[in-house]
């Protein structure tokens, strides 16, 4: 059976005159009749009984008229929802790392939802390491993510949008403290905190070591800079960092790297080259685009 069969058989039952219905379907009265004959083959019952120059519906054509009314109304329902998504409607599911948690992903959906046209948009929100964001990337579980850059991954699209300077961070009192700025061999001498060292910004904040061969004393590893100045500020070790919101504390001291050894890490937003994107979602691409441009 055709969506056009369902769409004759309800006029036809609604309005209990062929010809009426064939006119409001805009078809001729025996093609519309010729339609619900076939219907009535395949499914081997009679839906329509002659009164005259009416018709009514038989048994069969009632319990029929329930499926079909439901059927109809399911359609428009889901036209009605395409062309909301393909206007102004939609949904996105974005995933970051914690860093942007606190104020970056707020505040950048609240302003892109406070445009007229894109107030009827919704949002998920998911967070952990960029390695685990690619991975729901790549299977269709978020349209979008924000993290670190991956060069193994040609079929993602990464646009940096915030660049981060990477700091050293001390509890107060440390010896560090006095100086006024920090040198990679200095780390070589304390204990230190990282990154988990198979996120975006453990790899990166290792390379730094690596490159100015030094091996840091890593006596524990935290996902986050929250999770890391906290130790830091009990005086667990120091930790080369990302200078976030998060580590500007009271109880933390900051230092920034000597010129010639001072690197930065940044944060890109990424989404399938490739893939299909509802209006809402090249929407939001383009707005993170435009103001963090």
């Amino acid at each position: 059976m055709t969506l056009n069969q369902l769409g004759y058989f309800y006029q036809a039952a609604v309005l209990q005159h062929f010809n009426q219905a064939a006119e409001k379907m805009n078809i001729t009265e025996p093609s519309l009749s010729r339609s619900i004959t076939a219907l009535e083959d395949e499914l081997g019952v009679t839906l329509f009984e002659k009164r005259g120059r009416n018709v009514i519906l038989t048994k069969a054509g009632e319990v029929f008229l329930e499926y079909v009314t439901q059927i109809l109304d399911d359609v428009k329902r889901a036209e009605a929802k395409m062309h909301q998504l393909a206007t102004d409607g939609g949904h996105i599911d974005i995933a970051y790392v914690s860093p942007l948690a606190r104020v970056f992903i707020p505040s950048t959906v609240r302003s892109f939802l406070e445009k007229e046209e894109n107030k009827n948009i919704t949002f998920n929100f998911f967070q952990d390491i960029t390695s685990i964001n690619i991975e729901g990337l790549k299977k269709g579980k978020y349209d979008l993510i924000f993290g670190s850059y991956s060069a193994d991954e040609p079929g993602i699209e990464f646009v940096p949008i915030i660049r981060q300077e990477i700091v050293a961070i001390l509890p107060p009192g440390h010896p560090l403290t006095l100086k006024e700025t920090v040198e990679a061999t200095d780390f070589a001498d304390y204990q230190v905190l990282g990154y988990t060292r198979h996120s975006g910004l453990g790899k990166y904040t290792r390379s730094f070591f690596k490159k100015h061969d030094v091996s840091p004393d890593f006596i524990c590893e935290s996902p986050d800079e929250n999770g890391i100045a906290s130790l830091v500020a009990q005086g667990f070790g120091i930790a080369l960092v990302a200078d976030v919101d998060a580590i500007h504390r009271d109880d933390i001291c900051i230092r920034h790297l000597v010129s010639h050894e001072s690197f930065s890490h940044t944060v890109y937003m990424g989404y399938m080259a490739d893939k299909y994107q509802l209006p809402a979602i090249k929407r939001f691409i383009q707005f993170v685009r435009d103001t963090c441009s």
